[in-house]
């Protein structure tokens, strides 16, 4: 640690620490442009200038210069630095001045206005006037994608959204051309970018030059109400900042959080708010002579009753979908198990997960802030750039960090990183085990595309072979790790809802003639044959809706509270937004409703009464953002079961990133951003 003093007051920082975290840690504020704690250095703004004491007499960019750079004042005394000096006043001014030369001023129609950097910064360090009277350079907008609206002539040149796409999202997708005032920020050729991180840098940009174009012209953002919640599109449980302008959510954006995703969230995650409120169910229907009709809720739940009483128990199934909260998927299994039917399962893609091989073997047991501590990575028939963005931005920031080999089996696709290929089918991953040495810290990441296979089982025992041969399973490192792709998956199979003995799985489910009465809570990537009464549970006119006999409308992750365990097991709480549209109603209150219909009502009456019950019976999803540890032996008994294995090649179980659930599949936005992809991808095949 190196003393220093920072307008007199002494602190102990590291030598590595700039002198604008330097600056921070004594309380002063340092404006910038171009710095970003998570990108690096480019000290190309010049906003952040200070004065050294010794030091030339110029101001010093503090955002580039290091503690350890400081010589230290005579007899030994602590470097001084000088965040509020006459000369810094004056060269904050000065600059200030220069990067208003060619901003347009348009704040009034600029939709960042309120939230913006410059507009913050010009009010507190700039002067009152300009001494520049010349014409304005004006700079033509460029298209870069549906999810990006570009006003370029507000361009400061921070490059932070050049550094993002290089560094953290890895396709290097923007660039600076020209020189001097002819300098432009651009994709080359000025196409669409390529990430699925592309909306961060709309966050990053310090001024209006990159919106949320989506989002457009919506509302101002002091019209917001700002509700903290929690991402469901994937299994990271991202966390998430959802706007909302009376009933009807305006934008998505991401709050930190360096234990799951830092501060960067996916464009699906960001951009699905037009399908929130797209194709939604918002009354009960019945369906008579093959087609569906409007209904109320008492016809409705009566019609499921008297249905439910006219089936035996070993006729009735249960099925829960990827987007459900842990509190609604606890009341379907009080009332499967008050029916007395053993058919239920959460696994709609046939994934060969159970609860009762423990917990570590369905978890993400090296947790996702654990990844920048693996020594390397072992990928099992998985596209974590597809399945979880995010997630794949972490594993690329500790492949930046060097001395770490991923190696891949499965489908050889780009994932922004480096890696040894292995091969593609079930026999690669036997070599691989065979023939590879033990590392200090082996993460082994396997992903549904794997699992959800007829022998998923066999090669999840395989992936924890791995594991326990090359350093992935030891007392003191767990890396073996499935990632998931459903947000409700680790939450359902905590609470058991998988088939009891003599029970039907999912895909058994769906086949016609096997059960006469269906409750399908939102499972929509799941088709059922014709032949079973199914009541739907869930919020859009998708797949499970045409299917349904009954439909009882739901609410949206957004629309109610809830409690979610990401894929590291890490529990967190989802909040209400806004309500549910029409007489649509919580999927809580729905199933509490039908078994007072059926004579018989659960044993809670609100969502407080429930949850206490919920964490009663299983106390992890009482201790909110924390992680419930599997057993590392459970891994050792999962590597021991045997099995053949089919050679077809391992492939990820997302084939289009933008359309995997129903509400992404609602957005006009999701469809624009999968055909700009389709079209990319038939343009690469030929």
């Amino acid at each position: 640690m190196t003393k220093i003093l920072v307008d007199g007051v002494e602190v102990d920082v590291p030598g590595e620490f700039t002198l604008l975290q330097a600056c921070e840690e004594a309380g002063a504020e340092v404006p910038r442009f171009c710095y970003h704690e998570r990108l690096s250095i480019a000290g190309n703004c010049r906003m952040c200038l200070v004065e050294v004491k010794g030091g030339p007499p110029k101001p010093q960019a503090s955002c580039a210069m290091s503690v350890k750079d400081l010589r230290p004042g005579p007899n030994g005394a602590p470097p001084e630095v000088f965040t509020k000096s006459p000369m810094v006043k004056k060269a904050r001014e000065g600059v200030m001045e220069f990067l208003l030369l060619n901003h347009p001023l348009d704040c009034p129609i600029c939709d960042q206005g309120g939230e913006c950097d410059l507009q913050d910064q010009a009010l507190v360090f700039g002067g009152d006037s300009s001494r520049y009277h010349e014409n304005k350079r004006a700079v033509e907008d460029k298209f870069i994608g549906p999810l990006v609206k570009t006003e370029m002539t507000r361009c400061i040149h921070c490059t932070r959204c050049v550094r993002f796409t290089a560094e953290v999202a890895g396709t290097s997708d923007m660039g600076a051309i020209g020189r001097g005032e002819d300098m432009e920020i651009t994709t080359y050729l000025e196409g669409a970018m390529t990430s699925e991180l592309q909306g961060n840098v709309a966050d990053l940009c310090p001024v209006g030059a990159l919106l949320p174009k989506p989002q457009n012209f919506r509302a101002r953002p002091w019209e917001y109400q700002k509700t903290e919640t929690i991402d469901v599109m994937d299994a990271l449980g991202s966390n998430i900042r959802v706007d909302s302008r009376g009933r009807e959510v305006i934008r998505i954006l991401p709050r930190v959080n360096d234990l799951v995703n830092e501060e960067w969230i996916s464009d699906k995650t960001r951009q699905i708010v037009d399908g929130l409120k797209t194709q939604r169910l918002d009354r009960p229907y019945i369906r008579e002579n093959g087609r569906l009709r409007p209904a109320n809720w008492s016809e409705a739940l009566s019609l499921v009753a008297a249905k439910t009483k006219a089936t035996p128990a070993a006729r009735i199934g249960a099925l829960v979908g990827d987007l459900a909260a842990a509190e609604e998927i606890f009341a379907l299994k009080l009332l499967a198990e008050q029916l007395g039917t053993p058919h239920l399962d959460c696994r709609q893609d046939g994934a060969k997960l159970d609860a009762k091989a423990g917990r570590a073997s369905y978890l993400f047991n090296a947790t996702i802030a654990g990844i920048e501590e693996a020594d390397g990575l072992l990928i099992i028939g998985s596209n974590p750039r597809k399945e979880s963005p995010v997630l794949n931005a972490r594993i690329r920031k500790r492949w930046l960090a060097g001395d770490f080999t991923v190696s891949l089996v499965g489908e050889a696709v780009d994932l922004t990183y480096d890696y040894h290929y292995c091969g593609a089918g079930p026999e690669s991953l036997s070599q691989f085990i065979k023939s590879a040495q033990p590392i200090g810290k082996l993460l082994v990441l396997i992903g549904q595309g794997a699992l959800a296979r007829p022998d998923g089982g066999v090669l999840l025992s395989l992936a924890a072979q791995a594991a326990q041969k090359l350093g992935g399973a030891s007392a003191e490192w767990n890396g073996f790790s499935v990632l998931h792709t459903a947000a409700a998956r680790v939450g359902a199979l905590d609470l058991g809802f998988t088939p009891a003995p003599g029970g039907l799985d999912a895909q058994s489910m769906a086949q016609a003639g096997a059960l006469d009465l269906i409750f399908n809570l939102g499972a929509d990537e799941l088709s059922i044959h014709p032949g079973a009464f199914v009541v739907y549970i869930g919020t859009h006119g998708d797949r499970g809706a045409h299917r349904a006999d009954v439909i009882l409308p739901g609410a949206s992750f957004t629309e109610k509270s809830g409690l979610y365990a990401n894929t590291e097991g890490r529990v967190q709480l989802a909040s209400r937004v806004v309500f549910p549209p029409g007489e649509a109603r919580e999927d809580w209150a729905i199933l509490r409703a039908l078994s007072g219909a059926l004579g018989a009502p659960l044993p809670f009456d609100s969502l407080a009464t429930l949850r206490k019950k919920l964490i009663e019976t299983y106390p992890h999803f009482g201790r909110i953002d924390q992680i419930a540890p599997g057993s590392v032996s459970q891994i050792a008994t999962l590597a021991s079961a045997a099995g053949d294995v089919s050679r077809e090649s391992l492939r990820s179980t997302i084939t289009d990133f933008y359309l995997t659930n129903p509400i992404a599949r609602a957005s006009a936005v999701m469809a624009e951003c999968s055909a700009l992809a389709q079209s990319r991808l038939t343009q690469a095949a030929e």
